[in-house]
């Protein structure tokens, strides 16, 4: 004789709480994926970021040296207050884009949250289909 019970209103709660902690456990998992996901993504970015920032912050070094130098016997004041704005307008274009980005990524856990959004539901239909029975 096995353990679990097979019918009757105890054996029908047993497999409904069995079938629960299934559809919770299936979804810790899923929620857990998409954040280590989620995590390596973000890491990915932040190194990448980091690098360009300093590639770039050479790059412009150089050119911001190169332009005062080769203008500084006539147009000295002209030369820094250009290189000043290019980067003013650099600074404000990476702002905006970050601006871009923050409002158009997609939502952490967008996933997760419609499984549960659609466990919610049909648990809902369930719920009301056996109370009219």
């Amino acid at each position: 004789m096995s353990g679990a019970p097979s019918g009757g209103l105890s054996g029908a709660l047993a497999r409904l709480g069995a079938s629960s902690l299934e559809l919770v456990r299936t979804r810790v998992e899923l929620a857990s994926l998409e954040f280590a996901e989620e995590h390596e993504r973000r890491k990915d970015q932040v190194l990448l970021i980091f690098v360009a920032a300093v590639a770039f912050a050479f790059a412009l070094f150089a050119a911001s040296a190169f332009v005062v130098a080769y203008f500084w016997d006539s147009y000295r004041l002209a030369a820094l207050a250009g290189v000043t704005i290019l980067y003013v307008l650099i600074g404000a274009g990476a702002l905006w884009r970050i601006d871009v980005q923050r409002r158009t990524a997609p939502r952490p856990f967008a996933v997760t949250l419609a499984e549960l959004e659609r466990d919610r539901q049909w648990l809902s239909e369930q719920l009301r289909g056996g109370a009219e029975k």
